[in-house]
């Protein structure tokens, strides 16, 4: 048996929640497996059972601090459809979209600067301790500067529409509780064409990465999947926030087209694997081995047939470019297609902070009551499906959560073995810079893993090597 390497995971890593990842050498001393596990308990499902139906929409959020604003929509989109409510108010909805704009580009944010940069400012490689926000900071004050400005402007935008930056209440079945004062208003208008302008430079900054790093980017964790997400119903533009169902094969083939996504369990399963708590999503008509796909910003630019604000639109189309229009399976060029969707983000903010609907006062319907709702939504880092049945006391009896990471799960265990095949295969020593390679695969997917499998406890990521006989080598984990 070979003799145990030396394997070390430090600083905690760079992604929302807990995991493990296990790398199986052969005789030969090359990988022959790798796996992302995730080891937390998955539970928001069961004990959502229950609490009534107004209670939903708050009580989803406390899966994530991060992305509480997308369980709060989609939730509040699903019990619109129980409360008998296909068309909200105007003021209603355009908060709503508002609301969203101001989470997804301050998610983006947070993850670029604050997460991914230190990878990809420094070198993959780099000492664990120069990988950190901080550094960034020290290197370059004014990009620190702007990264914590633009993320306290989208949370600011949350805290206007939904009451408070984390976890609010603005969302209710049927509608909103509240509408944009005028000060605040002005208050957004008054930085919206800095934020502009700034969104641009990252976005140039990103673009600029993964063209200068373009064989890195070409080799490092590519391969041909599926994609899906929602697109605008009327002409497939990009609809973060409504819109139905697409999904194209690796070279731009259509496998489902403009599906209501009140439909989705017709064309997704959800396979389950004894290694890990979070399912495995497959299109249906495809099989398990054929049918994985992903979701997110790059999936998003893959499947939209254009963006309705300009400036992003220009930005999407010279992402084509690098692949003459087919889709691009290249993991890290999500970091470029993220920054894309902050300059949409940042054009529709300044484009809804202009309609004076935002000030009306008509701000809920109601409808004929009905007892299943689907609502879904384009969470930051992909596809978020919530799906509920209530009984006639508006008790809920039934909850279905797809949330984005889990539509990545195979992605990622795929980007996984990839890179480590790739940077692990036949070294005498496995060095902490050769394991950051493998977590940069998964961080390049901004997982939420709290998200995905609802942690009961503390748990940290641990990574595992096994010899070819299954004798474990050796461990090494991040403290929680």
């Amino acid at each position: 048996m070979a003799e145990p390497r030396l394997i070390e995971i430090s600083p905690v890593t760079r992604v929302e929640g807990h995991g493990k990842v296990t790398i199986h050498l052969d005789a030969n001393n090359q990988v022959d497996e790798a796996r992302l596990h995730i080891v937390e308990f998955r539970g928001f499902e069961r004990f959502i059972r229950g609490r009534l139906l107004w209670e939903v929409p708050v009580i989803v959020q406390r899966l994530c601090g991060i992305c509480p604003v997308s369980h709060h929509l989609a939730a509040a989109k699903a019990m619109d459809v129980i409360c008998g409510v296909d068309d909200l108010p105007p003021t209603a909805e355009k908060m709503r979209r508002l609301m969203h704009y101001g989470q997804v580009m301050q998610s983006h944010v947070l993850h670029f600067f604050h997460l991914a940069a230190p990878d990809l400012l420094f070198g993959f490689g780099a000492p664990a301790e120069k990988r950190n926000i901080f550094e960034v900071i020290k290197e370059n004050p004014e990009l620190g500067r702007r990264a914590i400005a633009m993320r306290k402007f989208g949370q600011d935008i949350i805290e206007a529409t939904a009451g408070k930056k984390i976890h609010g209440t603005g969302a209710i079945p049927g509608g909103i509780n509240r509408n944009l004062p005028v000060p605040a208003r002005d208050a957004f208008l008054a930085v919206i064409d800095e934020m502009c302008l700034w969104a641009q430079d990252a976005l140039a900054l990103a673009r600029r990465y993964t063209q200068e790093h373009d064989h890195l980017v070409a080799e490092f964790a590519s391969f041909p999947s599926n994609h899906m997400s929602l697109v605008r119903d009327s002409d497939g533009a990009l609809d973060l926030y409504h819109g139905k169902l697409r999904a194209l094969n690796a070279v731009g083939g259509t496998i489902f087209e403009k599906l209501d996504y009140a439909r989705y369990h017709e064309v997704l399963v959800e396979d389950v694997r004894p290694w890990s708590y979070m399912k495995f999503p497959f299109i249906k008509e495809l099989g398990p081995e054929k049918g994985w796909y992903r979701v997110g910003p790059l999936a998003r630019m893959n499947t939209v047939s254009f963006i309705d604000t300009p400036l992003a639109n220009a930005a999407l189309a010279e992402l084509k470019q690098e692949t003459s229009g087919a889709p691009n399976n290249s993991t890290l060029v999500n970091h470029w297609a993220r920054m894309i969707e902050v300059l949409h983000c940042v054009e529709k903010i300044r484009e809804l902070l202009h309609d004076p609907d935002l000030q009306g006062t008509d701000l809920r319907a109601t409808g004929q009551r009905r007892e299943e709702g689907t609502g879904v939504i384009e969470a930051p880092r992909g596809n978020l499906i919530h799906h509920y049945k209530v009984d006639e006391n508006d008790t809920v009896t039934y909850c279905n959560l797809i949330v984005s990471t889990t539509h990545n799960n195979e992605g990622m265990n795929r980007a996984v073995k990839d890179v480590a095949v790739k940077h692990l295969s036949g070294q005498e020593r496995i060095t902490e810079g050769m394991l950051n390679h493998v977590e940069v695969a998964i961080r390049a997917y901004d997982p939420c893993l709290s998200c995905a499998t609802h942690a009961l406890g503390q748990m940290p990521l641990q990574i595992e090597l096994f010899d070819a006989d299954g004798g474990l080598l050796d461990s090494r984990q991040r403290s929680a």
